[in-house]
């Protein structure tokens, strides 16, 4: 290494020499030669380089020093990223926390009396139940932006002169049958029967209830329903709201002869 440190250093003084000597005297000759002279110098310096290890070891450090920063930065975002997962998961306990579950609600009716859980007559759910679930559903739904749609129905025997009601086992039989395990159907005080149906739109709710009808004429034989339908959100955001919508609907639809679904008006 010190004898090619030594051959840069001649090849230098004579690139020198050579181009003080054709700057003086005019001949291009010197001038080339003292080209070639320099760059032989430079060719020999660059060969230098590359075999010096103190040259590759700053270089290696400047690149290890890279990697280094970049894996620190990689760390931070996980942890940002982790923190962000926490405090999305804190946000959903809280809130979950916030609003009661359906279980633990009519837990409270269940200790006042047992007995206003369910419709006597019709084995189905009580409008105390109705109420108490709708609240909890109507919740739900808006922690987790899904729909919910409840219809309310009157059923009567023959025709729709004869205003003779319908039996309620049978009906509640009927309707049993016909929504899903997440359906909630309910026996109201004034006699006609509810239904909130879990994640389902306005024409889902239409449909079902369109199948109750079915059901309870194909085993019953003639049978008048009327029926209204409101959904969350597309009718109202609250159960009281919600319920209202759905008792305009059902009054509108008393006003025909025949089998009638209404669907509440969009605010």
């Amino acid at each position: 290494m010190v004898n090619s440190r030594a051959i840069t250093f001649v090849l230098g003084v004579l690139a020198a020499c050579l181009g003080v000597a054709a700057l003086f005297t005019d001949i291009a000759l010197l001038g080339f030669a003292a080209g070639m002279a320099g760059g032989a110098a430079g060719l020999v310096a660059l060969t230098l380089r590359l075999d010096d290890p103190s040259a590759r070891s700053d270089e290696r450090a400047l690149f290890e020093a890279q990697i280094d920063d970049q894996v620190h930065a990689v760390a931070a975002a996980q942890e940002q990223l982790a923190q962000a997962e926490r405090t999305i998961s804190q946000l959903e306990a809280d809130a979950a926390a916030a609003v009661s579950s359906p279980e633990e609600e009519l837990s409270q009716v269940t200790a006042e009396d047992s007995s206003l859980l369910v419709d006597a007559e019709s084995q189905l759910f009580s409008e105390a139940y109705f109420m108490v679930a709708l609240d909890a559903r109507i919740a739900s739904a808006r922690r987790h932006l899904r729909p919910v749609g409840i219809a309310l129905i009157e059923l009567i025997q023959g025709d729709a002169e004869s205003k003779i009601p319908v039996v309620a086992a049978s009906a509640a039989e009927s309707i049993r049958e016909t929504i899903r395990d997440a359906d909630t159907a309910c026996r109201l005080d004034d006699g006609t029967f509810a239904i909130i149906l879990e994640d389902t739109p306005e024409n889902g709710a239409v449909w079902t209830v369109e199948r109750v009808r079915r059901n309870v004429v194909s085993k019953y034989g003639n049978h008048i329903m009327w029926a209204g339908v409101a959904c969350y959100p597309a009718h109202a955001f609250t159960a009281e709201e919600l319920l209202g919508q759905a008792r305009v609907a059902l009054q509108a639809a008393r006003e025909w002869k025949q089998d009638r679904i209404e669907v509440a008006l969009s605010e």
